[in-house]
């Protein structure tokens, strides 16, 4: 499936600008669901079909960090947050919550544009064709099937999450520094929010071992043989 196939569903209680982003998404060929609150957004989602998300953080009934959480809960489909303010309770609460990654209000078409076709690209993962297993104690990564089990339980892991794991997989035992994986695992050409590393790191840590991935301060992160 192309990007531009892909179906969004977007959160987003101000009408003016629900109406504007759905718009534009459209002219770029996406199939845009929307609504203005978190809990006829849950309804939605819950209705399936969705490949990627977009949810404002101020939303009436369900907040865009509830609704975030609620989706986690059962899924592993990209979530892009928006914020209007763009502060740090806002940025780390979605990111805590679950979110992929985000975008301050007002933005650029082009960049939200952008921000959508990577998280898309990371959820399309291809397959490596060459060693099909990676093993670190109970730690097992499939890299054909793309499946983590950890002491033989399955370990359920959103995209970012899992290009994470493998980028780290790919480099065992090498300090990676955040602009590198920003680079590799978020695509950004250019300097990123580093907090997006930092808590998917720590999304991460919760689901395979807080050990497992150790910081290097002033350096970075490195996975432990």
């Amino acid at each position: 499936m192309s990007d531009s196939a892909a179906s969004l569903l977007l959160v987003e209680d101000d009408e003016v600008i629900r109406k504007t982003v759905v718009m534009t998404l459209e002219r770029y060929g996406y199939a845009v669901s929307a609504a203005g609150d978190g809990l006829t957004g849950l309804e939605l989602f819950r209705a399936g079909g969705h490949d990627l998300l977009l949810l404002d953080v101020m939303l009436p009934g369900l907040d865009g960090i509830g609704l975030c959480r609620k989706v986690r809960e059962t899924s592993v489909v990209p979530i892009l947050m928006m914020s209007a303010r763009g502060d740090a309770l806002d940025v780390v609460s979605g990111l805590e919550a679950g979110a992929d990654d985000y975008v301050v209000k007002p933005f650029d078409t082009v960049v939200l544009v952008a921000r959508i076709r990577s998280l898309l690209r990371r959820s399309a993962i291809a397959a490596p064709p060459a060693e099909s297993m990676v093993v670190f104690g109970d730690l097992r990564i499939d890299l054909a099937g793309l499946e983590v089990t950890l002491a033989g339980r399955p370990v359920a892991l959103a995209p970012t999450e899992l290009r994470l794991l493998l980028e780290f997989a790919a480099s065992p035992g090498i300090v990676l520094d955040r602009h590198h994986l920003l680079r590799e695992v978020w695509d950004y050409g250019w300097d990123g929010d580093s907090r997006v590393v930092d808590l998917c790191v720590q999304r991460l840590r919760k689901k395979i071992g807080a050990d497992r991935i150790e910081t290097v301060r002033g350096f970075g992160y490195k996975l432990r043989r």
